[in-house]
């Protein structure tokens, strides 16, 4: 088998309803995304960063149950706390630095199980390796961003 036999797209389609509000719709969902009324929006949904971190989470959750299962390791829970620093003078057109993105993101995760500190070491850095979102966000992915006018 190619790789590419192993291959899943993954979409979504977007409509920017304002200035800050976007309604995305993926299978058979629709989510709007939007700022909040500090940041000149109105409040109808999570913004664009908030989402990604999300993502990151649910990402981790479903991870973890799988990694925790394959390794006979019981998780009666786990909670995920995820909170990053962003510095928003680029995405403001007012500094060409620093970066755009989150300066730095901290992911703290509680799980509920008896296994050891050696186990849970273990589990963590085979669940890191494996979550897509966090493989997106923590290693550079090829993109291409196209604009047509229509």
């Amino acid at each position: 088998m190619s790789e590419s036999d192993h291959m899943h797209q993954f979409s979504v389609s977007a409509t920017g309803d304002t200035e800050t509000k976007t309604t995305v719709s993926v299978r058979d969902f629709e989510f709007v995304v939007d700022e909040p009324d500090q940041l000149g929006g109105t409040n109808e949904g999570p913004n664009p960063v908030e989402y990604l971190l999300g993502a990151w989470a649910g990402c981790l959750n479903v991870v973890a149950q799988e990694v925790c299962d394959e390794h006979d390791v019981e998780l009666t829970g786990l909670d995920i706390e995820i909170e990053g620093d962003l510095d928003p003078r680029k995405f403001m057109g007012m500094a060409d630095e620093p970066r755009a993105g989150f300066q730095e993101i901290r992911v703290e995760l509680a799980a509920g199980t008896d296994a050891d500190d050696e186990t849970l070491g273990a589990v963590l850095e085979e669940v890191e390796a494996r979550c897509p979102v966090g493989d997106n966000i923590m290693d550079a992915t090829p993109a291409d961003v196209t604009i047509d006018a229509v």
